[in-house]
């Protein structure tokens, strides 16, 4: 079991592997193709999404508020290994999420009233407010990860060459703009799962 558990790849296939034993005994039920589809699909929306903002409090939790306390000679570390690492997962968790979010919206039929937002111009259903609004805040919190957030990191990190002070308003850009993530991923999610289970 400790062979499993010290290698991540093997802690990852051995996750999947039980998930694919759910999946077994779940369809073995007698679920219709479709409903499994649709359901598989929400689970890799999840599953992206768990990754995408987990990381995105790991960073406004965790990371921005300790490097005042970590020493100098060993914040290399962080913005050499761990920062870049940690914005790979980041930014490929909000591209997945937002990519299986619109094509679920699409295959349940919902993705044109929640993008118009209907029941506020034609009384249309509830659940298309909720998910709407879900969806245009995660839009506009995946637009400054892949348009702001990351193209300003690349500068702080050293990725990009830029002098010293476009360097540091860099970081405060990408810092803010992901303070704006944090902010929007509280009403986002509420959002989200108000549709999923008050409508």
């Amino acid at each position: 079991m400790s062979g499993i558990l010290t290698n991540l790849r093997y802690t990852v296939v051995w996750g999947l592997v039980l998930s694919a034993l759910l999946f077994f005994l779940y369809y073995a039920q007698g679920y219709d193709g479709w409903t499994f589809g649709a359901f598989f699909l929400r689970w890799l929306h999840v599953l992206s999404g768990v990754m995408w903002i987990g990381l995105l409090w790991y960073f406004n939790f965790v990371q921005i508020p300790n490097m005042a306390k970590i020493p100098d000679e060993q914040k290399p570390a962080i913005g050499k290994v761990i920062a870049p690492a940690a914005l790979w997962w980041f930014r490929w968790g909000a591209m997945a999420t937002i990519v299986t979010g619109l094509i679920l919206a699409g295959l349940n039929g919902y993705f044109w009233g929640a993008v118009t937002l209907d029941t506020f111009f034609t009384g249309g259903v509830p659940k298309n407010w909720a998910i709407g609004i879900g969806m245009w805040l995660g839009t506009i919190m995946w637009a400054n990860v892949w348009f702001v957030i990351w193209p300003n990191q690349k500068k702080a990190l050293g990725i990009v060459e830029v002098d010293a002070a476009a360097k540091a308003a860099a970081a405060r850009t990408a810092m803010l703009f992901s303070r704006t993530n944090t902010l929007l991923s509280f009403p986002m999610l509420f959002s989200m799962v108000s549709a999923q289970n008050l409508y």
